[in-house]
């Protein structure tokens, strides 16, 4: 796997991963619930959903070669980036008025 399919592949989970909570009412889409998530219950997924997309980025980043040594800067611009992601699923589960 070349290096830029595996940035495309992160981006693309990320944003996948970023929607996923807003989008069902299932915990990670597996576990069903009887009620549906609260705000709060969103957030803790998307941190869950957050990690397991550094999990993967950290996978490839290893399949390519060595690992580089990342600061607290990386982590406050990814976390803000997958927030960035996260709009459009927030906007169409919280904003956006739907007929009933």
């Amino acid at each position: 796997m070349t290096q830029d399919v595996s940035i495309w592949l992160v981006l693309l989970a990320a944003l996948v991963a970023a929607n996923l909570p807003f989008l069902n009412d299932r915990w990670l889409a597996i576990v069903p619930r009887a009620n549906p998530k609260t705000l709060g219950m969103r957030a803790a997924e998307l941190v869950v959903c957050y990690l397991l997309v550094g999990a993967l980025g950290l996978a490839l980043e290893q399949y390519a070669g060595q690992i580089y040594p990342q600061r607290w800067q990386f982590y406050a611009t990814t976390g803000a980036l997958f927030l960035t992601l996260a709009f459009p699923g927030f906007v169409y589960r919280y904003l956006f008025k739907r007929r009933t």
